[in-house]
């Protein structure tokens, strides 16, 4: 007979024994899931609060009336003649496989800008100021555009969260010469940047905005006679110079719950001597042939040719198809745009314009390529230096990027 510690009672200590640990397992993951919880609450606060007025304001009242008789409103938000396409899986693959130069490590070549090479008219009537990304001074037949200024540190509702910009505004917004409007062509942060809008207010500048935008400018303070507000197709004058807000194949949004709530555009400068047209952000799409038989042939083309991927090849051009709706809206020279500033999708940041010199060789087409910070005028100049480093990337034929309904 044993008189060891091996009977049934044993069995129940080291049952206990055991089952107190799971027990108190489960006490410390329920406290850590509780300390994320709150952390996660914590962070979203914050970010509400601070965020809460550059997140803009739905529009209301007489607005949203007018949003709601334009032939884009359906149920609730603007649409898309051609529905966009997003491989959701894809992306967050996509994620795994990005470029080692998403972002550069060196400082980006910037021209040096004073306002007094800004102080006098360009004697061709026509000149372009890129300031990277898809900001630019366009000065046309005496009239003078700032094109979705972005002079914030990040692209962001809040100062310390976001992508981050690369380099420094070439000029400040107030050295720039006295403008006569602003273009903004919808409502993401990387266009329609609270703090810029607040510093130009202050100037007293006019904002053109695609319908649904204003009221963010209005809520920040713009006075509601210095918003003009646009449908795709309609115009308004500038003494001189008539500017058409021009269809777009893309979004808009800058909250959760605001996606497509306002409008988003490209706008063609019509001048009694030059004509420009700037695509704001967009994938290819059949209607930019009629914008090029209704408003072209323009002197110039700004268009967007960067932060793309193949699965949402219906929000972004990319760099061939950037080429290919140069050429649907009977452009002479084309500026790629929409690249050298921010880091929004995978591929190295000077894939854009490699691409886009291979793809603007072989449809013979003419292509300038300034420096940040660099005015040109297009019809006597296209600069065509190579100020950005040699990197890896990846050809057309390895990263397709082709929209969908887009003949």
């Amino acid at each position: 007979m044993r008189l060891d510690n091996q009977g049934p009672h044993a069995n129940v200590a080291r049952l206990g024994k055991n089952g107190g640990s799971r027990s108190g397992f489960r006490r410390l993951a329920r406290r850590v899931f509780k300390l994320l919880l709150g952390l996660l609450a914590l962070f979203v606060g914050v970010v509400l609060v601070q965020g809460w007025t550059a997140f803009g304001k739905a529009a209301s009242g007489a607005r949203l009336e007018r949003m709601q008789r334009s032939a884009n409103y359906r149920d609730g938000h603007f649409v898309n003649p051609q529905p966009l396409h997003n491989d959701y899986w894809g992306m967050f693959g996509a994620l795994l496989h990005a470029s080692d130069h998403v972002n550069p490590d060196q400082p980006v070549a910037v021209a040096k800008l004073t306002p007094e090479s800004l102080a006098k008219p360009p004697p061709s009537g026509l000149r372009i100021t890129w300031f990277g990304h898809s900001a630019m001074l366009i000065e046309i037949d005496g009239k003078r555009l700032l094109t979705d200024p972005m002079w914030s540190e990040r692209s962001s509702p809040i100062s310390w969260l976001g992508p981050k910009r690369w380099f420094p505004p070439p000029i400040s917004l107030e050295e720039l010469p006295k403008l006569d409007a602003v273009l903004i062509s919808h409502d993401h942060y990387d266009h329609l940047d609270y703090g810029s809008v607040v510093r130009l207010n202050a100037l007293g500048v006019k904002f053109i905005v695609p319908l649904g935008v204003g009221a963010h400018l209005e809520y920040w303070g713009v006075p509601l006679n210095r918003i003009i507000e646009l449908d795709w197709w309609e115009r308004t004058e500038l003494t001189g110079l008539t500017i058409a807000c021009t269809p777009a194949r893309h979004a808009s949004g800058r909250f959760l719950f605001d996606n497509d709530s306002k409008l988003w555009a490209g706008y063609a400068l019509l001048g009694p001597k030059h004509r420009a047209y700037y695509s704001g952000d967009t994938g290819l799409f059949p209607a930019l042939r009629q914008i090029g038989e209704e408003f072209g042939p323009f002197d110039v083309t700004m268009i967007e040719a960067g932060q793309y991927h193949r699965t949402w090849p219906d929000w972004h051009s990319g760099p061939e198809q950037a080429i290919r709706a140069h050429q649907r809206v009977r452009g002479d020279v084309m500026l790629p745009v929409h690249w050298a500033l921010l880091g929004l999708a995978m591929h190295g940041w000077t894939e854009p314009v490699e691409r886009s010199e291979v793809a603007a060789r072989e449809g013979q087409v003419v292509l300038a390529t300034p420096q940040p910070g660099q005015p040109f005028e297009p019809t006597l100049q296209q600069p065509h230096t190579r100020w950005w480093p040699q990197l890896p990337w990846e050809t057309a034929a390895q990263h397709p990027i082709i929209s969908s309904n887009a003949n």
